[in-house]
């Protein structure tokens, strides 16, 4: 066990999150940032995409034979109106169809959270369970799986109320795991008592993604101060063990919101030094 622990990562698992360099390139130099460091796995998120337009997307990505990790994102389902939740539904359909364009592994899914003026956080995820529900119907008949990402309690109010991996895990037992699962991300589920033991009650089939960053003590802004691989208190190397040990072999996607620092760097340095921590600390 301690043998693989300290076995360095395949550089060739690298993936980018292309919120990570997304206030110093457009996508398009992003898909060419990547390709240039030989970084094989890219995330793009749906406003880069579209700005870029989704054909040329996709044509671009092919071209440099990059592989789409996740698609950032779907979800957002809890409205105050019925018409609002069909309007969510309306456009998680959508993504799902962007997603198949890129190829994508899978549709990342930030759930939401409270319906504007709602203190009802019970009635909240009954709306993104029935939500998720409705859309499975659709993914399901089209291949495209879903990834619930369990964000930081801190998010549960205007991002997303599924906040654990239990949460998570629990959803997809009611929901069936065909073209379900969970995308871990370390920044939001790092602190999870219950890590160790819901990443072994995931398993190999619902392990779709695996989002690595850091945790700054203290941290400066909830939103954007993630830290760089190395900088923080996560222990990134026994997580990434954790996922592996279930039998997960998919990329490690680097995703970082740094507004005082690595968005106001260049964007070759923060390539160059994201694989170097990859190696380093995961």
């Amino acid at each position: 066990m301690s043998e693989q622990r300290n076995q360095q990562p395949d550089p060739g698992l690298l993936s980018i999150n292309t919120a990570t360099v997304r206030q110093q390139w457009t996508l398009d130099k992003i898909i060419d940032g990547c390709a240039r460091h030989d970084i094989r796995g890219i995330s793009p998120w749906r406003d880069q995409t579209q700005a870029l337009g989704l054909k040329e997307t996709a044509r671009r990505i092919r071209s440099h034979q990059l592989t789409v990790t996740g698609y950032c994102r779907g979800g957002m389902f809890p409205a105050a109106t019925e018409q609002l939740r069909q309007a969510n539904n309306d456009d998680n359909r959508r993504a799902v169809d962007e997603a198949l364009e890129l190829n994508a592994q899978c549709l990342v899914l930030v759930v939401g959270g409270l319906p504007e003026s709602s203190k009802d956080l019970y009635q909240a995820r009954m709306q993104v369970r029935d939500g998720l529900a409705t859309l499975l119907e659709y993914s399901r008949s089209v291949s495209m799986p879903l990834a619930i990402e369990p964000l930081h309690p801190m998010y549960a109010a205007d991002r997303a109320c599924i906040n654990t991996l239990e949460q998570a895990n629990d959803l997809c037992d009611e929901l069936g795991d065909d073209g379900l699962g969970i995308a871990v991300d370390l920044y939001h589920t790092w602190w999870d008592p219950k890590f160790s033991s819901q990443i072994k009650r995931a398993g190999k089939s619902r392990l779709l993604a695996f989002h690595i960053c850091d945790w700054l003590a203290p941290t400066q802004d909830l939103l954007l101060d993630r830290g760089m691989m190395g900088d923080g208190v996560i222990d990134i190397r026994a997580a990434r063990w954790a996922v592996e040990a279930e039998g997960y072999r998919g990329f490690h996607e680097v995703e970082i919101f740094s507004a005082r620092n690595w968005w106001l760097r260049d964007g070759d340095d923060v390539l160059s030094i994201c694989k170097q921590r990859h190696l380093d600390c995961c």
